[in-house]
């Protein structure tokens, strides 16, 4: 697991207010009813953006993160993974996640993201045109990846916190093979001391990057663990006050174009 059950992002509150924040039911093209987490801005500065957990899908780390990017103007929406097989009702803590991770598809895991861009970019998701990706393990390639021309989002940039860039098990090409598709600025924020993305697997992505001249930024903390952005990694709290910095940074260019 990428978290503890108790973890919470090491984020303070932010400046604004929320004019909402509630658990939604978004549709996929093939007609899957999943759910979703929305947190909305009472002073939107016009930027949606889709958070893409780590395997466990919705739940509460995720919410609290939606919740300070609102209280920073921008619009969040936290997508869950486990429609098709799970529903789209709460789960408890005992959720057999492995069950069902197992049973998650490329072609899945796409259609739900992009039914999240579809609902922010509509009059009742707030009609934000402007949209980042932001997420974490599984979902940081994933949202790496959905910054490719062939996806179509048209994103406003890419935020991929410990995204695995290499091929997949099945030699699929990751984030580093696809570098030549993207078309949305790239924020990577990685872990140094992480064995399951070893150091010469970040250095080929962030070189793939440059040549293929994707505007980017490639940070990689030292000591840091998978993972250590959660306030229970105390330890690594500078490195979590800097990555957040550099999100709301990030956030901020692609709201304002």
């Amino acid at each position: 697991m990428c978290f503890d059950a108790d973890s919470a992002p090491p984020v303070p509150h932010g400046p604004l207010a929320l004019a909402r924040d509630h658990r939604i039911t978004l549709t996929a093209r093939d007609g899957t009813r999943f759910a979703a987490f929305e947190a909305v801005p009472e002073h939107p500065s016009g930027l949606g953006v889709v958070i893409l957990p780590d395997v466990r899908g919705l739940y509460r780390f995720y919410i609290e993160l939606a919740r300070r990017f609102a209280e920073h103007g921008h619009h969040a929406v936290v997508v869950d993974y486990y429609g098709r097989t799970a529903g789209a009702g709460e789960r408890g803590p005992d959720f057999p996640v492995d069950e069902h991770m197992v049973r998650l598809t490329p072609r899945g895991l796409y259609d739900d993201l992009s039914a999240a861009v579809a609902h922010l970019r509509s009059p009742e998701g707030g009609g934000r045109h402007r949209i980042v990706t932001a997420g974490f393990c599984i979902g940081g390639r994933l949202a790496v990846l959905a910054g490719t021309k062939r996806a179509g989002h048209g994103l406003a940039g890419t935020v991929g916190f410990y995204c695995w860039p290499a091929p997949g098990p099945d030699g699929s090409p990751g984030p580093t093979q696809r570098a030549g598709e993207l078309t949305a600025p790239v924020l990577a924020l990685m872990a140094g001391d992480d064995p399951g993305i070893p150091r010469e697997h970040v250095h080929a992505f962030e070189r793939a990057l440059a040549e293929a001249g994707v505007e980017h930024e490639v940070v990689t903390y030292p000591d840091a663990p998978h993972s250590f952005f959660d306030a229970k990694q105390g330890d690594h709290a500078e490195a979590s006050a800097d990555a957040w910095r550099r999100v709301l940074a990030f956030a901020g260019r692609a709201a304002a174009g």
